[in-house]
């Protein structure tokens, strides 16, 4: 991989992005690449406007947020057919992912504000303060699978604490983040977020500027390697949510139609296209054929549930992984072939059959795929799942309360869902671990990332 900190980047300033619509293929979005100087003439803003919002009281930039929370709400149906437009998602799945973006900002309205510190007795007359400040500039680089609610999440947390924000959405949805990031900014005073269109090289001139304090970025691993790099050279902080293979293990005593349900849940809703969507089966033998039929069953409901993959690319990968599966002893049960006719649709897959050297094991598909693997028991599974170079999250269907303690315990993932595919509490936390990234990307915790502590010794004045 070519180090993001040195590959030399070519002037972007007449390229445009061209997003297609992966229902039909006509044009969705086309808007210009941001060349240097506009990159650097929203850093230098962002960077002046700085200190003016961090002396901002805490309750006013939280109320800046739950203002632009409610606008949110009532830019729903303009941002889901963005959204529905450029990523294929549904306008349900869209308008769902839009709710929790607004839910987001309204929950850091109410965190930030309350954000403290610590302190420490060193003596009667003298005390140690913590206190939280904010790390100055953050360049906030954002997926396309759920565009509006994981920006809302980190420029959040990054705007109520006082810091300022440049914000470049993926390329794959410009026009969709650029919107929510403008409905945003509307409610902010000027330069406090300012809002980039581009592509890897953008993101790159972001990463690797000595401008930056803050790099937060979900996305691939390979650019979230790059960011590291890059910030271990300017000494910003690298905040990261990258990819994962994340497992599900079907413990022996689950309803198999049950467990059939979760599995089909965690593989293809929005296509397989969520970070902690379940990209790995591991189910007992003894409840396996029950499973694999109603997981069959339970695929062909689905076929009429989901959008299209993001494009066409995607979709050429998932096939990839499923046609060197089947060449290496896999069996399709159901799905497995490209459709004919426009755009990138792609069919809920199950396969059976699956060895651990295969890719659809190994690596991160991304899509409506099911991949099985039949084990003599528990422990087998649990060795397997865990056997892995990412550590984003894992799912465990199980009856046995002491399975679910070490699954808990052995699994090397930020997150470990015990009998749900999806869920945890609102506000709930998540660190990924290994390839899948680094730091807190959710909850009030992520105001810590986004904070920098000073400590302050208080004495009296001699003699």
């Amino acid at each position: 991989m070519t180090d993001i900190a040195e590959r030399p980047l070519a002037d972007p300033s007449d390229r445009v992005l061209t997003v297609l619509d992966p229902s039909t293929g006509e044009v969705a979005t086309e808007l210009p690449v941001a060349d240097e100087p506009a990159v650097a003439d929203a850093l230098a803003s962002a960077r002046a406007a700085q200190p003016g919002w961090a002396r901002t009281p805490a309750a006013e930039r939280g109320a800046a947020l739950r203002a632009a929370a409610a606008a949110v709400r009532a830019a729903a149906d303009e941002l889901a057919e963005l959204n529905t437009r450029e990523t294929g998602k549904t306008r349900d799945d869209a308008r769902g992912g839009i709710e929790a973006g607004a839910g987001t900002l309204e929950q850091y309205a109410e965190l930030g504000p309350v954000h403290r510190g610590r302190s420490l007795q060193g003596g009667w007359g003298a005390t140690d303060l913590m206190v939280p400040v904010p790390r100055g500039v953050v360049a906030v680089l954002t997926p396309w699978n759920d565009p509006v609610a994981v920006a809302a999440g980190l420029l959040g947390a990054a705007l109520v604490t006082g810091n300022t924000v440049v914000h470049k959405p993926s390329e794959r949805c410009p026009a969709t983040g650029r919107r929510f990031a403008e409905i945003l900014a509307d409610h902010l005073p000027d330069d406090v977020l300012r809002i980039l269109d581009g592509d890897g090289t953008v993101g790159a001139r972001l990463a690797r500027s000595d401008e930056v304090d803050v790099v937060a970025h979900v996305g691939s691993t390979a650019a979230g390697r790059a960011i590291a790099e890059a910030c271990a050279r300017t000494g910003a902080r690298a905040l990261l949510e990258n990819g994962g293979n994340d497992p599900m293990v079907v413990d022996t005593g689950v309803d198999p139609a049950w467990a059939a349900e979760q599995a089909a849940l965690g593989s293809f809703a929005n296509a397989g296209q969520i970070c902690v969507s379940v990209e790995r089966i591991y189910v007992h033998q003894d409840v396996a054929e029950p499973f694999l039929a109603e997981l069959t069953a339970r695929a062909g409901e689905w076929a009429d549930r989901i959008g299209p993959l993001v494009d066409r690319r995607q979709r050429d990968h998932v096939h990839d992984h499923v046609r060197a599966a089947v060449a290496e002893g896999a069996e399709v049960r159901t799905g497995g072939e490209l459709p004919d006719g426009p755009g990138a649709y792609y069919p809920p897959t199950v396969l059976t059959g699956c060895t651990p050297s295969m890719a659809v094991l190994r690596e991160e598909t991304f899509g409506p795929v099911a991949p099985v693997r039949v084990v003599p028991d528990f422990d087998t599974a649990l060795r397997e799942a865990a056997d892995d170079r990412y550590g984003l999250a894992a799912v465990v269907l199980t009856p046995d309360m002491g399975h679910a303690q070490r699954a808990w315990r052995e699994l090397p993932v930020g997150t470990v869902k015990i009998n749900a595919a999806f869920g945890g509490a609102p506000g709930g936390a998540a660190q990924p671990r290994r390839a899948s990234g680094q730091g807190f990307g959710y909850g009030p915790e992520l105001l810590d990332e986004m904070t920098t502590t000073t400590v302050v010794h208080i004495a009296p004045p001699g003699p």
